[in-house]
């Protein structure tokens, strides 16, 4: 199994950027797919990104394509969301999950760990 901790959220103004981090433990995490998911305060939790065990696929929720970037270093067992060009409504607290396969799955029913969640604020 896998244990997740994200880390990073903060408070940013529109425009801004922020880096969360996802730090895993777990003798398979390389073999796992991540993903990252948010959910504002009412709403359902969402679909942002997903990355393969390998690093070399990803998928992304149309909302954030082109601002918002999920990487891996499997060597320090850490998954990041690179978010720049933030809006308000990327206002949420972020998750990152995992599971074993190799399809980007989107659905959060289809991941099996997860994290307790980052605060993330933006400002307008």
């Amino acid at each position: 199994q896998v244990q997740l901790v994200e880390s990073g959220g903060g408070l940013e103004q529109a425009g801004g950027s922020l880096r969360l981090s996802c730090a895993a433990s777990g003798r398979t995490f390389s073999r796992y797919v991540m993903g990252w998911f948010r959910q504002a305060p009412g709403k359902e939790r969402e679909f942002v990104a997903a990355i393969s065990w390998s690093g070399d696929s990803t998928h992304y929720a149309n909302s954030v394509k082109g601002r918002l970037t999920i990487s891996r270093d499997n060597a320090k067992k850490l998954v990041y969301l690179q978010m720049i060009s933030l809006k308000p409504e990327d206002t949420a607290v972020y998750y990152c999950a995992a599971r074993g396969g190799s399809y980007m799955y989107t659905v959060k029913e289809e991941y099996e760990y997860w994290g307790q969640g980052t605060q993330v604020t933006v400002s307008s």
